[in-house]
């Protein structure tokens, strides 16, 4: 697993993105196919890289400007020595968990690349808040609590059914949605060797769906790259 980084939230909708980052610069989320041609790109834009460091989330290429890009590996893949690993690394197929889970619904599946291999998406009715003060806030928020961890009860259930029997032939487990109710369903003492293979990256999603569960294979499989330039920053 790579270590802890300020990932901002992963959208499943781009294949490429750009957004500012907390403390300076920009974060750029690739497809690993445009790996190769952003890295042509920077070296053109600063400067072929003086230097490229091994470090623990992946590559740090340090231009003769001063700009520096951090090439963050996605979830599952190896760690690389050079930039020609790395894109390669980043594109090979591997097999990883997605679990998506929000409020009343819940998206198990199994990647192999990007094509999905099996699925299952849950719903369950989870009452909305109410606008009802005194006695009748309190017994409609009882009954949405007890919905809600009924809804996280069939999640844990359908990932002990579908996940854990796949965990040993997991690269990681990619989660998303609401990270309460990721971290409430991985608290399943029998799902700890699912938990062990967990990202740190977090999708984005809106109510899981099988079409949700789909596009996220692409945010999953997404190159992060931390950019700051001092033209800019």
């Amino acid at each position: 697993m790579s270590s802890r980084v300020p990932f901002p939230a992963v959208s499943y909708r781009r294949r490429m993105s750009s957004r500012p980052a907390a403390g300076g610069g920009r974060w750029v989320e690739l497809d690993p196919t445009r790996v190769a041609r952003w890295v042509q790109g920077f070296a053109d834009r600063h400067g072929p890289p003086t230097t490229t460091t091994i470090q623990g989330y992946g590559l740090l290429l340090a231009a003769p400007d001063g700009a520096t890009a951090e090439l963050h590996r996605p979830p599952g893949a190896p760690p690389s020595a050079d930039v020609p690993g790395f894109v390669a690394a980043a594109g090979a197929p591997r097999r990883l968990g997605l679990l998506l889970a929000r409020k009343g619904a819940v998206a198990v599946g199994v990647a192999d690349g990007t094509e999905l291999l099996v699925s299952k998406v849950d719903t369950r009715y989870v009452q909305g808040r109410t606008a009802a003060g005194g006695w009748s806030q309190q017994r409609f928020a009882r009954r949405r609590d007890n919905q809600a961890k009924a809804a996280l009860g069939d999640a844990v259930e359908l990932a002990v059914r579908l996940l854990l029997p796949e965990a040993a032939t997991l690269a990681a487990l990619v989660c998303g949605g609401d990270r309460r109710a990721v971290d409430t369903v991985l608290a399943d003492r029998r799902l700890a060797p699912l938990a062990a293979r967990r990202a740190d990256r977090l999708l984005d999603v809106p109510e899981p769906r099988h079409a949700v569960l789909v596009n996220a294979i692409t945010a999953a499989r997404a190159v992060h790259v931390l950019v700051r330039d001092p033209d800019r920053d």
